[in-house]
């Protein structure tokens, strides 16, 4: 499939758009592994809360503006990892665990992995919404989304120590999941901006090779 087609804004009704079942299956059926086998309810409702409100956009939405194939592509495998980080708090989540021990490290990085995710995943869906939704100019589109993913990841540091220590001090060390680790949040911010900014630089070198790929042909 020509890359032009592959990224661009899949306009198919959703009953006949199977890619994107294929998504939402897939999602359904983590989101709800995460549920039965969770060991700590109360913060998988609290990590969850975001992933309905974001489900909800994302539905309230598709009637008038709709991703590409691989934006959705994208959003699904961040949502997975991010659910799977909920059914036993990121502290305490397995592969984290497991990358622990391959790696000789300090602590279990499952988190870091999700922040960088953020960045690295959803930079491309942001870049589109800007571009395709709003209009804005291609540069412009480029830099918001490492911008937004800056701030959100700031917000988010925020969100949680309210969380942790205002609304809910009985889960705020699941909640938080920082390990001792003083500089967390600061880490945190600084590898969701990292994954952003090598997203975009990945997807603009992949588009000119294109370009000049066509160009030659």
């Amino acid at each position: 499939m020509p890359f032009s087609l592959a990224i661009s804004t899949y306009r198919t009704p959703l009953q006949k758009n199977y890619w994107l079942w294929i998504f939402i299956t897939v999602f359904t059926g983590v989101w709800i592994s995460t549920l039965v086998g969770t060991t700590d309810m109360n913060n998988w409702i609290l990590e969850n809360t975001l992933v309905f409100l974001f489900l909800g956009f994302l539905l309230f939405t598709y009637r008038k503006y709709k991703f590409s194939d691989l934006s959705y592509l994208l959003v699904c495998v961040y949502l997975c990892l991010h659910v799977y980080g909920s059914k036993y708090t990121y502290a305490e989540n397995p592969f984290g665990y497991w990358l622990k021990d391959v790696f000789q490290t300090e602590r279990n990085h499952y988190d870091r992995i999700v922040h960088f995710s953020f960045g690295f995943l959803l930079a491309y869906p942001m870049r589109e919404l800007f571009l395709k939704w709003i209009g804005y100019p291609k540069l412009v589109s480029w830099v918001l989304p490492i911008e937004i993913t800056l701030s959100i990841s700031a917000f988010y540091e925020l969100i949680e120590w309210a969380v942790a220590d205002v609304f809910f001090k009985a889960q705020g060390d699941a909640y938080l999941g920082t390990q001792g680790d003083i500089w967390d949040a600061q880490k945190d911010i600084m590898l969701a901006f990292s994954g952003a900014i090598l997203a975009t630089t990945i997807v603009s070198v992949v588009k000119r090779l294109f370009n000049i790929y066509e160009k030659s042909n």
